[in-house]
């Protein structure tokens, strides 16, 4: 055992004391492969160096630690007069020594500064060199470097517009002849024009033109454009002339919030039927059901407090008919994993709603309105990852501050900076920290 421990020492002499043998005094004998060169060269993470050689060679590499060193094994191999190898540094290679291995054998030892990923391969002679063997040291550092440097890609958050009905299926008409899927398209692209206008947002239209669409394919394809987000856009109508106002609407699992709001759904939902886009082929009933459940459940609330934040807004424009976002089982809300919400604009079967409707100055302030409903929910909500979720000033209260004070700093609105920082009353502390979203 002692005996064996002695050769593997004995093998490994010379990594130790390398330093004290002079590189260039290594005579080159009759026989074996002669290194005429070593030359460094320096890419981005990789420091390169390349041993000038006439013949081919057997070589073997492998790393040390605890002083970080990799080490070249080169069979039948003698340095001839390779130049000033002291002079072989990099921010990574902190110096190169040589030594004679098996009295045939040569040994380099590369000193690094820390951990690297070596590798090595041999080309063969071409039209202006020899045989060379390159070693290629690589710095985890540089890359490092580098991830810091770039900066981090935010992507925007995605809102897909659903211009309901369309085709041969007009939706409901009013009065005066006009057909709900034209006001639903014509409000569908003031919005996408608004939403493309605003930092951080882009607009994914489910519909461009007057086609007819499957519910089913609707919500396809908001999956496919990877909504965070789904508006669908209708017009209401009900036998009574004198009904009015605005509505919003959130998926209900369990029933709708009023008997109206069922029948609104009932209404929408026969030209398709859907209850959700998974395949449960394969599932017994009660576990269909569950699944089905679960997956839409978790974003019922996102959709709730969606509509709360656009009713609101709408609120301002005109007359709303339910002052609470109403709950039904609307086919085309039923988008697992996406926040999505109805709105029904306003009554085209009331005539003085119909002409509104028809106004593109009234369709202007409907888009602008749901703009500014979507624009509070993500200045509180914005997903991971997103520019909205990044960008923001902060601001630390000083004494004496107020909401009316930063907002008017910042020329950002009162509600914004409340949504964002979920301020409920008007108390601020001093050294408290805001985030100021982007308007």
């Amino acid at each position: 055992m002692k005996r064996q421990r002695r050769k593997f020492i004995s093998q490994l002499a010379g990594l130790g004391g390398l330093a004290s043998v002079p590189a260039l005094s290594l005579a080159a004998g009759k026989s074996g492969v002669h290194i005429k060169d070593i030359r460094l060269s320096r890419k981005q993470d990789i420091t390169r160096l390349v041993f000038d050689l006439d013949g081919p060679v057997e070589h073997h590499l492998f790393t040390l630690h605890n002083p970080e060193r990799v080490v070249v094994d080169l069979k039948q191999t003698r340095l001839m007069h390779a130049g000033d190898i002291e002079n072989l540094h990099s921010p990574l290679l902190k110096g190169v020594r040589t030594g004679v291995r098996h009295t045939n054998d040569l040994r380099v030892v590369l000193d690094i500064n820390r951990r690297s990923q070596p590798g090595s391969f041999v080309l063969k002679p071409d039209a202006k060199n020899g045989y060379r063997l390159v070693v290629d040291l690589k710095d985890p550092q540089h890359e490092q470097r580098e991830r810091k440097k770039q900066p981090e890609k935010l992507r925007d958050v995605v809102i897909a517009i659903d211009a309901g009905h369309g085709g041969h299926d007009p939706g409901a008409t009013g009065h005066l002849g006009t057909h709900e899927k034209d006001i639903t398209l014509a409000i569908a692209r003031k919005l996408e024009k608004l939403i493309a206008a605003h930092p951080g947002m882009k607009p994914a239209m489910v519909r461009r033109s007057d086609r007819y669409m499957h519910l089913r394919d609707r919500i396809k394809k908001a999956r496919e454009m990877k909504a965070d987000m789904m508006i669908s856009i209708h017009a209401d109508a009900f036998p009574d002339k004198r009904a009015k106002g605005a509505s919003v609407y959130a998926l209900s699992v369990n029933g709708a919030s009023s008997e109206s709001a069922r029948l609104l759904a009932e209404n929408e939902n026969n030209v398709d039927f859907l209850f959700g886009d998974v395949s449960l082929e394969d599932k017994d009933k009660m576990v269909t059901q569950v699944l089905l459940d679960l997956s839409l459940t978790g974003t019922i609330q996102s959709s709730l407090d969606i509509g709360d934040e656009v009713l609101h807004e709408i609120s301002r424009v005109g007359r709303v008919h339910k002052k609470r976002v109403q709950q039904a089982a609307f086919a085309v809300l039923k988008t697992p994993n996406i926040p999505a919400i109805l709105l029904e604009t306003a009554f085209i079967s009331n005539p003085r709603e119909e002409r509104k409707l028809r106004s593109p100055s009234h369709q202007r302030k409907m888009a602008k309105a749901i703009l500014r409903g979507v624009n509070d929910y993500f200045a509180r909500k914005a997903p991971p990852g997103t520019w909205l979720s990044q960008h923001g000033k902060t601001y630390t209260v000083k004494r004496g501050d107020t909401l009316a004070v930063i907002s008017a700093r910042f020329k950002t609105p009162v509600s914004d900076i409340r949504s964002r920082n979920s301020i409920h009353g008007d108390q601020l502390k001093a050294g408290q920290t805001l985030v100021i979203p982007v308007t």
